[in-house]
Order: C-alpha cells, then structure tokens, then sequence
C-alpha cells in the first residue's frame, strides 16, 4: 500500500508539472517501479530520479519515461520496438499503452537481460518480447513498427529503426554526445521529418 501510495503521488506530481496526458499517467500509477529497480534502491524508487541498475546503466527518471511516452502519442494495439531494454521499465509503462505483445525490446548487455525478462514477468509484463542484440540493428523480424524510441543517446537514429518503422510512424530518440537532443522524427513518403524537443542527458548507446 505505502509503494501504491507513493507511485499515486508521483504520477499526480508529472501530470501537474509536465502536462501528459491522462493515459501516461495512469501508466504510470500502474506499473511498480520498485520491483525493477535493485532492491538495495526500492526506497528511492519513487522519487524522480535516474537509478543505478548496474553495468554503468540507469533506469530513467519517471518524468523522463512519461514525457516519452506522451511524445510518441500511442494507441492501444500499435507495435512498438524499444532499443535499450535496460531493467524492463520503460517497456512496461509502454505496454500499460499498447499491450504487452505489442512491445518489441532489443538490449545490448547480455547479463542485463535476463534480470529484465524477470522483473518484467514477475510485474506482470511477461508478455513484452525481449532479445539480446545490437540497437543499430533494430529488430527487423516483427517489422514495421508504429513507433520506435532509444532509452540511449545515439550519434544518430540508427538507420535500421527508422526503415523498420512504417510510414506514417514515428521514433524519438536522444542524439548527441556531450551534448543531447531529444528528436522526435516522423517517417513519411518524403522521407524524415524532425521535431527538436529539447536536450536531455542518457548514457550512451553500446554496439557497433
């Protein structure tokens, strides 16, 4: 009850001070952060933070998920293709959304992802599809994606994310080094349309 409590309050703070919408944050106030975060961190879960999940790896500060997810405006049944699994989290919030099934997660670090699959059965996620590789190469298998996003920043949008998201579909991504930008790229006939969203701050993308 007391976790319950404290993710009511947290989705309450974000729909105040962020703006998203009704959905994103009943997301949010519906997965348990804490069962994904190392249970030496449970006590922090809830307040709006980055959290160290090992491997010089995070889980991203719950505003951060949210303001994501609200950026990539999904509907109930879309194929979305995450790269970066991480600890799980962002793919359950994403699911909250669009259905467990329709969650296609790629992860780079092998030991991350078994913890994963773990947490993410466990919150009640079991259903999210998760695969060990490299993020530039997406997942073409169950392509074309309705939408795509990084939980790492990229040089760029790996070219393969933006082919395996159809038209009409969009990824959001942060890109930079030092320096990073949220983008927000819509794929058309015309090719790639970006929308600059801000800068941000994510560890870097591993792989090629």
């Amino acid at each position: 009850m007391e976790y319950e409590e404290e993710r009511a309050r947290l989705a309450d703070r974000l729909e105040r001070r962020h703006g998203i919408d009704e959905d994103v944050a009943e997301a949010i106030r519906a997965v348990p952060r804490h069962e994904f975060v190392p249970e030496d961190r449970r006590e922090s879960a809830y307040a709006d933070r980055p959290l160290p999940i090992g491997h010089n790896q995070t889980v991203s500060a719950p505003h951060m998920v949210a303001v994501m997810t609200d950026h990539l405006d999904l509907e109930a049944g879309e194929d979305v293709l995450e790269i970066g699994t991480g600890c799980g989290y962002h793919a359950a919030v994403t699911a909250e959304l669009v259905g467990a099934e329709h969650v296609y997660s790629v992860e780079y670090i092998v030991d991350l992802i078994e913890d994963a699959r773990e947490n993410l059965a466990d919150a009640g996620y079991g259903d999210i599809h998760v695969r060990h590789g490299d993020g530039h190469d997406g997942w073409p298998e169950y392509a074309p994606y309705d939408a795509a996003y990084l939980t790492c920043a990229a040089d760029e949008i790996p070219d393969a994310v933006i082919e395996q998201t159809r038209n009409g579909g969009r990824v959001l991504a942060p890109v930079g080094d030092l320096a990073q930008d949220l983008v927000l790229a819509h794929v058309t006939d015309d090719g790639v349309e970006r929308d600059h969203l801000g800068g941000v701050q994510f560890v870097p993308m591993q792989g090629e």
